[in-house]
């Protein structure tokens, strides 16, 4: 029988306890320790991982010498911080690290990101669960095929405002990172991943017209994004483009991928959580991929169905399950390498903060300035 492999973690709110479902789904594994400040997510999450031991703090995890790996799922704006402590604390015994996104939260951290980089000995996963979509992997398989090569790259995601989270930390820039890093570094992720390329300019238009307008937290105003386009242009003449608006939750679909070439067209159509699909609509949407050639003309299009069990864990269509087979492996030694690693993972950031910077400025950023060293 293969030996347990005993997971620390590092955060437990609703992410967090989605990660919780989804490591209980794979075979020999054991979430051994927590640490999570939170009296009422840490007793949520004693429900998922009852056999957890509770931590005060992240020196009193790491000092669990059974531990094999670590997932960091607190606040955005913790992540590097935390990284940095793991860092110093774990010089003896370093763990490999499954991240949450974003890397980081402040452009003027940049550098700091890069330093742990080019130090942190074990490898560090960034998890970016959109890659693992069963409809967007398939696309990501199919593309080349169907496209004859990418020329245009579309991706709309329309969907429900923010939710509530601890201490209402997603309601601030500051916080966050802005809307275009919490909650599209996925999407430039995926750009990057499809267009094999790296960005030459990012332009963005964007506002806070419908949610939150009348929210304040101990006297300050919601200062979040719900709405906006960025026009990205990539080093190798490909362009993508992101429309995201989150007051459209009575969206059939929530996320609509549609990849354009000289031969066709394929488009990845993934549902929103089965958890908010109003039950007298009956069963909830299947994704699909669809396939328009040019010639001879006919879309094809096929269900790409989630298994039943990994829907129930958690709200992205199975995605945090396959990541985290994908995660098992490298800690296992399996792999070799992340899937997604620390460079994805920060570009994908900082595409994100130049897509902010250029919604409030009203001008086009040039991504070999904006990640210049300051």
């Amino acid at each position: 029988m293969s030996k347990t492999t005993n997971y620390g973690l590092i955060g437990c709110g609703m992410m967090g306890q989605e990660h919780l479902r989804n490591i209980a789904l794979l075979p020999n594994t054991r979430v051994a320790a927590i640490f999570e400040p939170d009296a009422t997510m840490a007793q949520i999450a004693a429900g998922f991982a009852p056999q957890a031991t509770f931590c005060a703090s992240v020196e009193e995890l790491l000092a669990i010498s059974e531990l094999d790996c670590l997932v960091i799922v607190s606040p955005n704006f913790m992540h590097l911080e935390q990284l940095e402590q793991l860092e110093v604390i774990a010089q003896t015994r370093p763990l490999p690290i499954l991240v949450e996104k974003p890397l980081f939260t402040d452009p003027e951290t940049l550098s700091q990101v890069l330093a742990f980089q080019a130090s942190y000995p074990a490898p560090v996963w960034v998890a970016m669960e959109y890659r693992y979509m069963p409809p967007i992997a398939a696309l990501c398989q199919e593309v080349e095929r169907a496209t004859g090569g990418i020329k245009m790259l579309s991706i709309r995601e329309h969907r429900f405002p923010f939710l509530e989270k601890v201490n209402d930390w997603n309601r601030f820039n500051a916080k966050s990172g802005g809307t275009f890093v919490e909650k599209c570094c996925h999407f430039f992720d995926l750009m990057r991943l499809l267009t094999g390329s790296e960005p030459t300019r990012i332009m963005a238009s964007a506002g806070q017209d419908v949610n939150h307008l009348d929210e304040s937290y101990d006297g300050k105003p919601s200062d979040i994004l719900d709405n906006g386009y960025v026009i990205v242009d990539f080093e190798n003449g490909m362009r993508a483009m992101l429309e995201l608006c989150m007051f459209a939750e009575g969206s059939r679909y929530q996320e609509e991928v549609s990849v354009v070439g000289p031969d066709g067209k394929i488009e990845a159509l993934v549902p929103g959580p089965g958890r908010f699909w109003p039950e007298h609509l009956g069963e909830a949407p299947i994704p699909q991929l669809i396939v328009s050639p040019r010639a001879p003309k006919g879309p094809e299009a096929r269900e790409i169905p989630v298994d039943p069990r990994l829907l129930e864990a958690g709200d992205h269509n199975g995605a945090t399950y396959y990541q985290h087979e994908g995660f098992l492996a490298l800690v296992r030694g399996e792999r070799a390498t992340p899937e997604v690693g620390l460079e994805d993972g920060w570009k994908a950031v900082a595409m994100g903060m130049a897509a902010q910077l250029s919604a409030t400025s009203g001008q086009t950023v040039l991504w070999s300035e904006f990640i210049a060293p300051k």
